[in-house]
C-alpha cells in the first residue's frame, strides 16, 4: 500500500511539475512576444509623446509663424531683435533701457548667437535675419504646447488632454503672440515647461530642481516672471516637509548660479516709477478687458470649467486671480502682461468641452472658427503696415544704385517700425526719439512730442537747409495734410502706399505713405 501510495503521490507530483512548466514556458512565450511591441512604441516617441503628434505641433507652429505677418508692440524688436543685430553687427540703435542698463541681455543673446552662426555661414541675408528667430521661438512654443498635453494626460487622462491641448492651439491670443520674439512668449514657453516639472498631485514628472531652474532663467529674461509662480512656490513651500533642505539645497543655489550668470552676461555686453510713461489704465482695466479680451471666446468656457476642475486645479484658479490682482495695481497695462497665464486658464477650458454632452460640437466649431477668424485678421491684416514698408526700405538698400546717397526719416511715433534687424544695412536712419525723463521734470516733452505738437513748425525749423533734407520720409497717412506744404515745397513726391489697419487712432492713420525727394526737373 505505501508502495502504490507513493507510485501514486509521484504520479501527481509528476504531473504538477508538467503543469508548472507548462505555465512558465507560456509565461516565457507571452514576454518574447509583447516585447518587439513595447521596442516599437520606444521608438515612435519624440519628447515623450508620439512622433506624429509631436511632428504635428511643430508644423502647425511653423504656419503660424509664416501667419503672422503684423507688428504687435515695439519690444519684439527694440528689446530683442535690435539687441542682436547691433550686439553682431555693431551698428544699430540701442533704446534707453539699455543705455541705462536696465535690462539684461540674456535673451537678446539667444538671437545674437542665431545672427553670428548665419554670419559665419555667410547667410546673414535680411530675410534669414527676419525669420530665423522667429522660427526658433515657434519651435520653443510647440515644446510648451506638448509639455501642457503631457502634464493633463498625467493629471487626468488622454481625453481630457486632447480637450485642453485643442483649446491651447485655437486660442487666438496664443496664435498671435507665442511666435513673436517677445520676452513675455519666452516667459510663458518656461512657464509651461517649468509647470511640467511642479510637484503636483498625480504628476510623474515632478522635477524640484528642474522647475525651478526654469523659474528663475524666466526671472533673469524677464523679472515680472516671477509674479505667477509666487503662489505656486508658497504652495510647494508649505507642502515640502524638508522645508530647509528645500531652501538650502535647491531654491539657494539654482537663484544663485542664475543671478551670477546674469550678471556675467550684463557685464560683458554692458561694460558694468516710469510706467506711467508709456500709459496709465483704471486699476480694473485687466478684469474689465485686458482679461476678457485675451480669452476672447474662450471666457464662458473658462468659467464652466473652474466649477467643474477637482480641488487639485485651485492653484491654478490662485495663480490666474492673483496674477491679475498684481498687475492690476501697476499703472502701465498690456494684454501680453497677462499671456503667461493663459496656458492655466486653457486647462479649466478643456474641462468644460470635456464635460459638455448635448452642445459639444457646436461648442467646438464656435470655438475653433471664431478664434481662427480673430488670429488670421490679426495675424495678416491689422497692423501690418509697418513691417511692410520695411521691405521698401530693403529695396532701397539693395536694388538703388544710388543707396549710398540716401537716408530715410520715420515721421510717426517712435518705435513704430522695426529698424536695423530689418534692413541690415548700414542706411542712414533717423525716427523722432522718445526716452523718459530720468531727471523728474513735469513739464518734459519727448523730441516726438514736440513734433506733434506742430509737426510743419518743427519740419520747417528743423530742415531750414535743404541739404539736411533726408532723400524719404515714412508717415502716417494722418499726417499728410497737416504736413503738405512743407512736402511740396521740398520736392516730395508719394512714391509708395502701405494698408496698416481698419482702426486708425489719435496719430497712427489707415495707411503708411513713402516720399521721396525729386529733383525739380524729374517730378511728375
Amino acid at each position: 500500500m505505501e508502495r502504490e501510495g507513493g507510485g501514486g503521490s509521484l504520479f501527481f507530483r509528476g504531473l504538477q511539475n508538467r503543469s508548472q512548466e507548462k505555465m512558465k514556458l507560456r509565461k516565457r512565450k507571452s514576454t518574447l512576444y509583447l516585447g518587439p511591441q513595447k521596442s516599437t512604441g520606444r521608438r515612435r516617441d519624440l519628447l515623450g509623446e508620439n512622433t506624429y503628434l509631436v511632428l504635428f505641433t511643430i508644423a502647425l507652429r511653423i504656419c503660424n509663424c509664416f501667419l503672422v505677418q503684423t507688428s504687435f508692440v515695439p519690444d519684439e524688436y527694440w528689446q530683442s531683435l535690435e539687441v542682436a543685430h547691433h550686439m553682431v553687427f555693431n551698428y544699430g540703435y540701442l533704446t534707453w533701457e539699455w543705455t541705462e542698463r536696465l535690462r539684461g541681455y540674456i535673451y537678446p543673446l539667444i538671437f545674437a548667437s542665431i545672427y553670428k552662426i548665419l554670419h559665419l555661414l555667410g547667410k546673414d541675408s535680411v530675410q534669414l535675419l527676419i525669420w530665423i528667430p522667429r522660427l526658433a521661438q515657434a519651435l520653443l512654443s510647440a515644446v510648451a504646447d506638448l509639455r501642457l498635453y503631457s502634464l493633463m494626460k498625467q493629471l487626468e487622462n488622454q481625453q481630457v488632454a486632447r480637450w485642453v491641448f485643442f483649446c491651447q492651439l485655437c486660442s487666438w491670443f496664443t496664435w498671435y503672440c507665442c511666435t513673436r520674439t517677445l520676452t513675455n512668449t519666452m516667459e510663458t514657453v518656461l512657464t509651461v515647461i517649468a509647470l511640467f516639472y511642479y510637484p503636483l498631485e498625480g504628476s510623474k514628472s515632478m522635477n524640484s530642481v528642474k522647475y525651478s531652474s526654469l523659474v528663475a532663467l524666466a526671472f533673469i529674461i524677464r523679472p515680472t516672471a516671477v509674479i505667477p509662480w509666487v503662489p505656486l512656490l508658497l504652495r510647494h513651500f508649505w507642502q515640502e516637509q524638508r522645508k530647509l533642505d528645500l531652501f538650502l539645497h535647491q531654491f539657494l543655489p539654482i537663484g544663485f548660479v542664475t543671478f551670477s550668470l546674469s550678471l556675467i552676461i550684463d557685464r560683458i555686453f554692458f561694460g558694468q516709477d516710469l510706467g506711467t510713461f508709456y500709459g496709465s489704465h483704471p486699476w480694473h482695466w485687466y478684469f474689465s478687458q485686458g482679461f476678457p479680451a485675451v480669452l476672447g471666446t474662450h471666457l464662458p468656457f473658462f468659467i464652466h470649467g473652474c466649477f467643474l476642475a477637482s480641488k487639485r486645479y485651485r492653484i491654478f484658479l490662485v495663480t490666474v486671480l492673483w496674477t491679475l490682482l498684481v498687475y492690476s495695481m501697476l499703472s502701465h497695462k498690456e494684454f501680453r502682461f497677462i499671456y503667461p497665464v493663459l496656458p492655466f486658464c486653457m486647462v479649466f477650458c478643456g474641462y468644460s468641452l470635456n464635460h459638455l454632452k448635448t452642445w459639444k460640437k457646436p461648442a467646438i466649431s464656435f470655438l475653433f472658427l471664431s478664434n481662427m477668424l480673430l488670429a488670421l485678421y490679426t495675424g495678416l491684416v491689422h497692423q501690418r503696415g509697418t513691417l511692410d514698408v520695411m521691405t521698401n526700405i530693403q529695396e532701397l538698400c539693395y536694388n538703388n544704385p544710388n543707396v549710398s546717397s540716401a537716408s530715410v526719416f520715420i515721421m510717426m511715433p517712435c518705435h513704430s517700425t522695426p529698424y536695423y534687424s530689418h534692413v541690415h544695412y548700414p542706411l542712414p536712419m533717423r525716427f523722432l526719439q522718445c526716452p523718459p525723463d530720468l531727471s523728474g521734470k513735469s513739464d518734459y516733452l519727448t523730441e516726438a512730442d514736440i513734433f506733434y505738437l506742430n509737426p510743419l513748425k518743427w519740419l520747417y525749423r528743423e530742415f531750414h537747409n535743404d541739404s539736411t533734407l533726408p532723400t524719404h520720409l515714412i508717415i502716417f497717412s494722418v499726417l499728410e495734410e497737416e504736413i503738405s506744404p512743407f512736402l511740396i515745397s521740398s520736392n516730395y513726391e508719394r512714391t509708395a502706399v502701405c494698408f496698416h489697419t481698419h482702426l486708425p487712432e489719435d496719430r497712427t492713420g489707415s495707411h503708411i505713405y513713402v516720399y521721396e525727394r525729386k529733383l525739380k526737373g524729374k517730378l511728375n
